[in-house]
């Protein structure tokens, strides 16, 4: 039997119906998104979306420091040597469970609130960005790292990335930059920000409504008046006052000149330094790759972008990149990764080309049943 990697409980409301309460339980990798922890929460949620007696469910990370810090790239890593990289083996099965998973969350049926305290990172946002309910605490550090790993953003990023004002979904894409509570709100990757010690009351307060069904209306209320009372405690935003600048750094025609100028950044402001400095850190295959699928990923839907993500995330794992960013930063920790030369600089499209070469033929994509 796999290791139990969630909590469940059902706590009863008011109505005589239940509200399903399931926690990501791996602290020790800060609730990484193992391939058991995928295959039981998407049990779980499955399940309590057929029942009636289920009015809504509450997804959290066990612990204070994170909801979900990401995915379980070291299991990752180890499939990569191990030869279990590509369609049909172990790392094409983890990211086909993965994006099936977030997918089914952006359209469950039910209210389904995610409590996004701590890190929500890489795969983690896959699982909150999907929730018809994102509540962000004063805690809360959201990003999409994979640059500094020889990944780009998946989990729909492609999709929501692209949905976010302006060019602040390419910058926060190329960079990983991090977003507080308020940014997330602002980006539209949350909708509420509520301190974390309010919880356990939110959640009594969920219970305690007289309503005979606990609907997204009544789910709303609640939060509306706990972030009320919660704004004096959240950070200040960086995004939306440095909006104007972030548009300024990428209004470039061709992808080697958006790069540049981000890591050309010398102004006073250490969150844009923190930026510029992660992104000449990392993969300028990543970035490319990140770039590239963001303007081809531009109008498409949900579905669409997952199913090429599931080709492009299968590409990075047998290219090398990855698995080199994974030993550099978790491995050996020596945080000197051997990256590919930059395909950019060197006019090498050959090299990028390949990423982008579908894994899957479209009528076996493990995929293709997704809606729209």
């Amino acid at each position: 039997m796999s290791e139990r990697c969630i909590q469940v409980t059902e706590l009863p409301l008011a109505s005589g119906k239940r509200l399903g309460r399931v926690t990501l339980d791996a602290p020790s990798s800060l609730n990484a998104l193992s391939f058991n922890m995928a295959v039981q929460l998407e049990e779980q949620l499955r399940h309590w979306a057929e029942r009636d007696d289920i009015d809504a469910v509450w997804l959290e990370g066990i612990g204070e420091k994170a909801f979900c810090a990401g995915g379980d790239i070291v299991a990752l890593y180890k499939a990569m040597r191990e030869g279990e990289a590509g369609p049909g083996k172990a790392t094409g099965e983890y990211f086909t469970l993965e994006y099936r998973l977030d997918h089914f969350i952006h359209h469950y049926p039910k209210p389904l609130i995610a409590w996004g305290a701590g890190y929500v990172m890489g795969g983690g946002l896959g699982l909150l960005a999907g929730a018809s309910h994102r509540v962000v605490c004063e805690s809360t550090r959201v990003a999409m790292p994979e640059v500094s790993i020889g990944l780009y953003p998946d989990v729909g990023a492609s999709w929501f990335l692209n949905r976010m004002p302006g060019r602040c979904g390419l910058f926060l894409g190329v960079t990983g930059a991090q977003l507080t509570a308020r940014d997330a709100v602002f980006v539209g990757l949350a909708d509420r920000c509520i301190a974390a010690e309010r919880r356990e009351q939110v959640i009594a307060d969920l219970q305690a409504m007289p309503d005979r069904m606990l609907s997204h209306t009544s789910v709303a209320q609640v939060l509306r008046q706990h972030e009320q009372a919660s704004m004096a405690v959240m950070p200040e935003p960086n995004v939306q006052p440095l909006f104007d600048t972030l548009q300024a750094l990428t209004d470039f025609d061709d992808d080697k000149t958006v790069l540049a100028e981000i890591k050309a950044y010398s102004g006073d402001n250490p969150w844009l330094t923190k930026a510029a400095k992660t992104l000449a850190q990392g993969s300028p295959t990543s970035a490319a790759i990140t770039l590239r699928q963001l303007r081809r990923s531009k109008r498409w839907s949900l579905a669409e972008a997952l199913r090429s993500e599931l080709d492009l995330s299968v590409r990075c794992t047998q290219l090398g990149e990855l698995q080199e960013g994974i030993r550099a930063l978790l491995i050996d920790k020596d945080r000197q990764p051997k990256w590919h030369a930059d395909p950019l600089a060197t006019d090498d499209p050959a090299w990028l080309d390949a990423f982008f070469e579908p894994a899957f033929p479209a009528h076996e994509h493990p995929l293709r049943a997704l809606k729209d």
